[in-house]
């Protein structure tokens, strides 16, 4: 296993929750409190320790599985699990829509710093 690259993880957390303001904005709503979103350092461990196992050279020949694997993290799990838990408490089907939305756009965003941070 390669070598984390805790810039580019602390790089890709924040840059996932400041995805947040612009986006509430544009949908009108208020963004979540920023402490809520420092939350976003968690899945940007969790993707640096994915990235450092894979061979550097595999990484450059297939640059695309930055995104295939943040993506597919928000896509497969965290949305699911997120509308499992707006439906159990009731919660407005747009809100869970732009919150869907939002986190797959923070989890893209994560994907471009760790593949422009190679």
């Amino acid at each position: 296993m390669g070598q984390v690259n805790w810039i580019a993880v602390v790089l890709a957390g924040l840059v996932a929750a400041a995805v947040a303001f612009p986006w509430y904005r544009l949908w009108r709503l208020r963004a979540p409190h920023p402490a809520r979103l420092v939350a976003m350092l968690l899945p940007a461990v969790l993707m640096g320790h994915n990235f450092a196992r894979l061979d550097p050279a595999h990484l450059a020949a297939k640059p695309h599985l930055y995104w295939m694997m943040t993506g597919g993290f928000a896509l497969f799990i965290v949305l699911p699990a997120g509308f499992a838990l707006y439906g159990r408490h009731g919660l407005r089907g747009r809100d869970a829509a732009v919150d869907a939305g939002y986190v797959l756009a923070a989890f893209m965003a994560m994907g471009t710093v760790f593949w422009a941070l190679r």
